[in-house]
């Protein structure tokens, strides 16, 4: 490890780094066990003996406290020893969209965009916005952006699907509570190697960028559209003056959409036979409620409600990563039992 650290590949470096903390959890975790097992066969042979009634009750005690013990570290050794999404250390491409409710549902996919944002500051991970397209109201229609760091895939990918939302908007006199929605899809980031785009498979577009931006975006053919022609899929950039630098970032969205896709072939031949799956991406899906005057927050795929809706807007919902992570662990072990 030493070599590697003062190597030339700091990346790699990285990754046996990761791979080498969680086998050490598993190792920790496995001597656990094992001492667990050792003084459970010794109470056990203490009172198969029976000489000493005295030390008998003390190891029957013990023994069924062992038990206990023994059986919370098997369960937890078998979902460390699920093969591990090899997605999850990859950065991420976040697509928020606007759905049904108009005006109030782009001022709730903006919510969320913060929300993302604060939650990537909590992480330490970074944000990069790489389009966006904003509705009179001041929210989105849709925003793409990127999240890089430490396992920032890992720690997004059960965001995707519909989120919803329940609220009075600002524009409502009467007070009645209105129900809105967007939705979101988390995409691991291919790299160039992964997904190669052939030149003659893409149809590429430049126009003048539209909305804000100032005269200097506005009056130069800087806004790139590609069209993937095999598949149909189109990416549009215009945040950014220069027009290699749109092109640029359309294409990181494009190769993530492309990775995402054959996955999602790949994962539903997996899958063929298991319907319902914790995780499964599912974005016709509406995975989370969001309510206002309640202030509450249920993620209906694993039943959880917190009633800790502002700190879970400002980017505060680790509590449904894990348990979304261990539901999802759960399930796995389920299907190959």
């Amino acid at each position: 490890m030493a070599d590697l650290a003062t190597s030339q590949n700091p990346a790699q470096y990285q990754k046996l780094a990761r791979e080498m903390g969680d086998l050490q959890e598993v190792v920790d975790l496995a001597s656990q066990y094992r001492a667990a097992l050792t003084q459970l066969e010794e109470a056990e042979e203490i009172i198969a003996d029976g000489s000493d009634a005295e030390l008998v009750e003390l190891a029957a005690a013990e023994r069924d406290q062992l038990r206990g013990q023994v059986a919370q570290l098997e369960e937890t050794l078998k979902v460390l020893l699920i093969p591990k999404d090899p997605n999850d250390g990859r950065n991420a491409i976040v697509e928020i969209r606007a759905g049904t409710g108009g005006d109030e549902a782009g001022l709730f996919a903006s919510d969320l965009y913060r929300m993302y944002h604060r939650f990537a500051e909590r992480k330490g991970l970074k944000t990069e916005e790489l389009s966006s397209s904003q509705n009179p109201a001041g929210g989105f229609k849709e925003v793409v952006f990127a999240v890089s760091g430490a396992d920032a895939f890992g720690q997004l990918k059960f965001e995707s699907g519909v989120h919803r939302v329940q609220r009075v908007p600002k524009t409502e006199a009467s007070g009645r509570i209105h129900t809105s929605a967007a939705s979101v899809a988390v995409l691991p980031e291919a790299k160039e190697v992964e997904v190669e785009i052939a030149p003659e498979d893409l149809k590429i577009e430049v126009y003048r960028s539209s909305g804000p931006g100032g005269q200097s975006v506005n009056t130069t053919d800087s806004a790139v559209k590609i069209t993937h022609i095999p598949t149909g899929i189109i990416v549009s950039c215009q945040d950014e003056k220069s027009q290699l630098k749109n092109k640029n970032k359309a294409l990181k969205v494009l190769r993530a959409r492309l990775y995402d896709k054959v996955q999602a072939e790949q994962k539903a031949e997996r899958d063929a036979a298991r319907a319902g799956q914790i995780g499964s991406g599912d974005r016709s899906t509406k995975i989370r409620t969001y309510n206002f005057p309640q202030g509450r927050v249920t993620d209906h795929r694993i039943g959880l409600s917190l009633y800790r809706l502002e700190e879970i807007l400002d980017g505060d919902f680790e509590k449904f990563v894990e348990q979304l992570a261990l539901a999802s662990q759960q399930d796995a072990l389920a299907a190959d039992l």
